[in-house]
Parts: C-alpha cells; sequence; structure tokens
C-alpha cells in the first residue's frame, strides 16, 4: 500500500524538477547545479521503483526536457530525440555492460562506440535531397522549436551536403555548443554593454540558439557536432555506429575528432581516464563521455525504455557545479595591489577536489550577481582553474543577508584603499610597505631597467623575504656579508659581489629612482618625463594632480595614482630610509630649457643592433629629446633596425617611415 508520505515526496520532487527544466530549458536562467538535478532525478526515480502504481506519463523521469517555448513555432520529432541514462562510476558501467550481454545472451565482449559527450544543446537537422530544410531541438522528446533559422548562422552547420550519393532524406542528431574562448570573449562583450553574462557555455549556447533575431545568434561563437543517424533514405545505412558517423562526416556535417570503436567494456573505462585526462586542455566543455554499442543490430534488438535507448549510456564526469554556503567574505591582496573578494564557504566537493574557497572577482561581480553573506550559491570549478561562484540561489535567502563591502584600508598593511574612476579593481596603496605586494616591489626595483642591481634576481629576492631578511626595498642597503653568505647556494665571493652591486646601484638617476618605485602605470617613459618637468623628487612628491596633468605622458588616471602613492606615510619613510643609505643622483636641467636636437621626434628600434643593446641605443635617444615607442605608427619619425628585424621594417616601407640602419643612427645621435 502505498504511503501518504510517499505520494506528497513524489509530488514535490516533479514539482520541483518541473520548475527547474523551465528555468534551464525555456528561460535560459538555471537556479540550482547539475549535481542537485541529478540527485532530485535519480530521487524520484528510485521512489517511482519502488512505487510503479505512482509512475505516471508526464513525470519528469519519462520526459526528456521541458515545454516547447511559445515563442517559436512547433516541430514534431519523427523520430523521438530521446535523452540518455547516466553512470556516475566503473561499478555503475559494468553493470550496464551485464545488462546488454544479458539481454542480448553473449558471452563474447561488446563493442562500444565512444565519443565525449559535449556541453551544449541537442539538435536535430533535417536534409531533403541535400539541403537543410529544418533545424529543430529536442524540447520533450517527442516536439521541439524550430529553430532553422537560427542554425543556418552557424558556420559548421552546412546548408548543403557533400559528396556523390546524398542522400534522398537525412536526419542528424547533434549537440550545438560555444568553445571556450569564443564563451569568454561573449562575456566580456556582454559586460561592457551591461549586458546579462551568462553562467556557462552551455547556457550561453541555448541562450544563443533560442533569440528571437537571427542577427545576434549570428554574432554567437556557435558551432555543431554531428553524434547520430535518426533518419536516411537513399542510401544503405552502415551495420555499425562507428561507420554511421563517418557517413555523415563524408556529407560535410561535423563529427568528433575523438570518436573512438572500443572492444570491450575494459577499454571504456580507459578510454574515460583517457577524455578525463584530457578534460581541461580541451577547447570546449565536456561533463562525461557517451558510450553505445557499435553493432546497429545489437543496438535495436536491446530497444528503449520510455525515454532513453538501452543500448547507451553517458558516464559523467565529477561535477563541476555543486551548491553550498557562503560563510564569510574576506578580501586578498594580490601582488600588485588588487583586493579581490574571495567567499568562504562550508566545505564541498567539485571536480574531485573539496572546496571551501572561491572568488567573486571583484565588487562589480558581487553587485551584478547580488551575492550575499550567508546565501547558497552555485559554485563552479573548471580544472585547475580557481573555483569561482557562479549564481545566488535566490529563493533560499533570508532578508538579514548582508552584501560584502569593500574595505577602505588594506587588510595586510593598512594603507588606503582606492577605486580609480573606470575601472572595476580596488587597490592597495602601500606598494612599498604591502607584505602582499612586497617581493614584486623588491624584484622591480631592482631590475635593469631601474637601480639595475646585478645578481639579485628573481629566486634571491623570494629567498631574503622568505628568510625575513628584508620587508622593503630599504633593508637591501643594511644587508651584511654574513646575512648574505648564509643563503642557499650563496658563496662568500657572490654576496661580495652582490653588496659590491648593491654600493654601485646608489649612484642612479632620478629617472630611474621614480621608474623603480613601481608607482602604478608609470613606466620609463613617464618617469623621464617626471624626472625632466620636475627636475627633483621631492617637487613629484608634492605635486598635486592638477599640476601633474601638465606633463607629458601623465593624464587624470596616472596623476592620481601618483599622488595616492606619495600620499602613503610608509611609502615615504622606505624613499627617505633609501636615499639616507646613500642613494643619489646628478641634478638636471629642465626640459624646457634645453635645447634638445630631436625633441619632438619618436623612434622604434628593432632587430639587433652590433655595439648597442636596445635599450642602449633608447637612452641615447631619450637623452637627445626623442620618444622611443615600441610600435610604429604614422606618427613615428624612424625606425632603427639592426639584425634580424622582424615586422616593424616592414610595417615601416607600408607607412612610408624612415628605416635607418645602425650607421645612419650613429651619424643621427653623433656617436
Amino acid at each position: 500500500m502505498v504511503s501518504e508520505q510517499a505520494l506528497q515526496q513524489i509530488k514535490s520532487l516533479r514539482d520541483e524538477i518541473n520548475q527547474h527544466n523551465i528555468d534551464y530549458h525555456v528561460l535560459d536562467a538555471p537556479q540550482v547545479s547539475d549535481q542537485y538535478y541529478d540527485q532530485l532525478l535519480r530521487k524520484l526515480h528510485e521512489l517511482e521503483v519502488e512505487f510503479p502504481e505512482l509512475l505516471t506519463s508526464d513525470s519528469p523521469t519519462q520526459r526528456v526536457g521541458a515545454e516547447v517555448s511559445e515563442q517559436f513555432e512547433s516541430v514534431q520529432h519523427e523520430v523521438p530525440m530521446l535523452s540518455l541514462d547516466n553512470a556516475f562510476d566503473e561499478d555503475e558501467m559494468l553493470a550496464f555492460n551485464k545488462r546488454l550481454s544479458d539481454l542480448l545472451a553473449v558471452d563474447t565482449s561488446l563493442q562500444y562506440s565512444a565519443e565525449p559527450k559535449l556541453d551544449g544543446l541537442a539538435v536535430s537537422l533535417l536534409y531533403v535531397q541535400g539541403k537543410l530544410v529544418r533545424a529543430a531541438t529536442r524540447g520533450d522528446g517527442r516536439s521541439g522549436e524550430n529553430i532553422t533559422t537560427n542554425v543556418r548562422t552557424i558556420k559548421s552547420v552546412p546548408l548543403k551536403l557533400i559528396g556523390d550519393k546524398v542522400p534522398e532524406l537525412l536526419e542528424v542528431r547533434g549537440e550545438v555548443y560555444m568553445p571556450l574562448k569564443g564563451f569568454n570573449q561573449l562575456n566580456d562583450r556582454q559586460r561592457q554593454n551591461d549586458q546579462k553574462v551568462f553562467a556557462n557555455p552551455r547556457n550561453a549556447a541555448a541562450g544563443s540558439l533560442r533569440q528571437l533575431d537571427p542577427k545576434i545568434t549570428a554574432s554567437r561563437p556557435l558551432t555543431f557536432c554531428s553524434y547520430a543517424i535518426a533518419q536516411l533514405n537513399g542510401e544503405v545505412l552502415p551495420a555499425t555506429q562507428y561507420e554511421q558517423m563517418l557517413l555523415v562526416k563524408s556529407f560535410g556535417l561535423p563529427i568528433s575528432p575523438y570518436i573512438k570503436q572500443l572492444s570491450s567494456i575494459e577499454n571504456c573505462s580507459d578510454y574515460y581516464q583517457e577524455l578525463a585526462d584530457k578534460r581541461d586542455s580541451l577547447s570546449f566543455e565536456i561533463d562525461g563521455v557517451v558510450f553505445k554499442l557499435n553493432d546497429i543490430k545489437q543496438q535495436n534488438k536491446t530497444g528503449f525504455v520510455s525515454r532513453a535507448p538501452r543500448w547507451a549510456i553517458a558516464r559523467k564526469f565529477p561535477a563541476q557545479e555543486v551548491m553550498t554556503t557562503i560563510l564569510d567574505v574576506e578580501f586578498q591582496v594580490g601582488r600588485t595591489g588588487a583586493l579581490t573578494p574571495v567567499a568562504r564557504l562550508d566545505p564541498v566537493e567539485v571536480g574531485g577536489v573539496v572546496v571551501s574557497n572561491a572568488t567573486l572577482h571583484n565588487m562589480d561581480e558581487i553587485n551584478r550577481k547580488d551575492i550575499r553573506i550567508g546565501d547558497t550559491v552555485i559554485v563552479r570549478r573548471a580544472g585547475d582553474v580557481i573555483p569561482e561562484v557562479v549564481s545566488a540561489v535566490l529563493k533560499d535567502r533570508k532578508a538579514d543577508f548582508k552584501k560584502p563591502e569593500m574595505p577602505a584600508t588594506c587588510p595586510v598593511c593598512e594603507s588606503e584603499v582606492i577605486q580609480q574612476e573606470g575601472q572595476a579593481a580596488y587597490r592597495c596603496t602601500g606598494g612599498l610597505v604591502c607584505a602582499a605586494q612586497r617581493k614584486e616591489a623588491i624584484k622591480l626595483f631592482a631590475s635593469r631597467k631601474a637601480m639595475d642591481i646585478d645578481g639579485l634576481g628573481d629566486k634571491l629576492v623570494e629567498q631574503l623575504v622568505d628568510q625575513g631578511l628584508i620587508n622593503s626595498i630599504a633593508d637591501l642597503f643594511s644587508l651584511t656579508l654574513e646575512q648574505l653568505s648564509s643563503l642557499d647556494r650563496m658563496a662568500e665571493k657572490s654576496a661580495q659581489n652582490l653588496l659590491d652591486a648593491l654600493e654601485h646601484s646608489k649612484q642612479t638617476t632620478l629617472p630611474r629612482f621614480i621608474y623603480s618605485l613601481g608607482i602604478r602605470e608609470v613606466g620609463e617613459a613617464t618617469a623621464l618625463a617626471l624626472a625632466n618637468y620636475f627636475t627633483e623628487l621631492e617637487a613629484v612628491e608634492n605635486a598635486d594632480e592638477e599640476t601633474l596633468i601638465l606633463v607629458d605622458d601623465v593624464g587624470p588616471v596616472v596623476a592620481a595614482n601618483i599622488v595616492h602613492f606619495f600620499d602613503q606615510s610608509e611609502n615615504e619613510q622606505v624613499i627617505e630610509t633609501v636615499i639616507k643609505a646613500g642613494l643619489q643622483w646628478p641634478p638636471i636641467e629642465r626640459i624646457e630649457d634645453i635645447d634638445l636636437p630631436l625633441k619632438g621626434t619618436t623612434y622604434v628600434i628593432t632587430g639587433t643592433l652590433e655595439n648597442y643593446s636596445r635599450q642602449q641605443a633608447a637612452e641615447i635617444l631619450k637623452k637627445l629629446g626623442a620618444k622611443v615607442s615600441s610600435s610604429v605608427s604614422k606618427k613615428t619619425t624612424a625606425v632603427v633596425a639592426g639584425a634580424k628585424p622582424g615586422s616593424k621594417v616592414d610595417k615601416a616601407n607600408k607607412l612610408n617611415v624612415t628605416v635607418l640602419d645602425e650607421k645612419a643612427f650613429d651619424e643621427l645621435t653623433g656617436n
């Protein structure tokens, strides 16, 4: 006898699954993860097996998808578009193989055709006399949506079949999906235009295919892959699944390059692992592997259940999207000073890994996704990519859940946190003292274009910081021979050479020192312009934004960066300590007061010069008043070309820009 509790549980599950189907297939706005949906469906199936008298024809377990959207003409499928049963581990695959062996009454190994399970939208393509006449979505398996106009915009779908033996009628089933590169580019455009950002490539493909305006579909990077023949008239149907797909390919329709014939269920396990290992390096998303009996006669003999063929199964990969709860939001400071909000999660397994943290990217993303502390959220992890919070499950939100707020000061060094106009990132302004930025700040300070401290490479900087010997650039000049000699792979002679290099670096130039401070967006050219305009470091430190934007190469954003940097007392203290250690530079005259011969000109240097490095040649040009650029344009005065110059000379010739060899460069600069 059926209990009232079982009846209500089944009804509740059906209602919830039906709503999720509408959210996913009709509204293109999924509210739950794949894992959660699969759990609901399996629970319902188990209950219907336990209480078969409660099984109804309209149960979600007996259907493939959702209702057809009223926005599109309805199409009846002559051959139903069925779904696939799933296997989640090796035992379920072995059970699948045993069921087939028992049904077929065979003792020998069954052969399978295998291919990746693409994460997109299933469609049917109908060709009559070789021409595409109809494309339809799966819909509920019996009827779908007519999306012919949209599918015709997908370049990988041939409008006319090729070959000498084009069939009278061919219906091909396949998947429309969006490659990862195109998906990321699409979302970038959506953000820039303040439009909906898609949660994943599958969602993007579904939303793109079901646009009422085909021009929108045409602008989306969709592609198609065939996986089955549903109907074929006027041509002999090959005897195996694999050969059928090769026939489809001969007509000009794409098939998976990873499709294989497998001689046993053990080979299926090997193929699954092979695809699992490749998954993160593929240019498209897959969520498992589809295995089908290769022999078509065996397929026909085993037949179908109500919603799926008995002869095929999808072995799913570990879920990449799951649901969990945000316990808190903290802010991490990156090596460039950018603050990134990180969700602290109730630990959950996703993609085979237990995840307790996930990125929220930036405050704009938090606001766009409307994330609150305490929310139930969908978390996504793909390969080695940092897990991210995809969306909040709004139906579970409580009124007292609060939005995360960006801190006013850096959580690491307590320096001011700023956000510049037009930028999404918030940044810590304590560049020289912030522990999170320490290593990068010291590496830049020691680099060849900055203080040029010979022997102080990246690995040594990391070792010095990790052992607590230096906390800022100022500490470099108080290092001792004993400290350096104690480091790994640092003999006394090498230690002394580094101390000599540090002492030598104290004789520098004002442009180099300004550049070495690592002020955001202040590169070599801007540092030179600042030095030439103000002539003294103190004048740069005290300049306001209105004064700074008078300098060439300094706009409002850079001016704000400079002011914020020198406004931090900790940065000023480090600079003062460095100068007290003996750092000095020769005085310079104002650029306006010097009649430099190359003032107002712009040069590009390319190739290998015989007597100069490119940096040396650039410094010679700058001292004569020229600007040095990395790219050729109509405004370029000339290109200085050494051996093997590459494409910049070709571009210069196209733009009628003068090209100088090294001899002409010497004549120009008087060297």
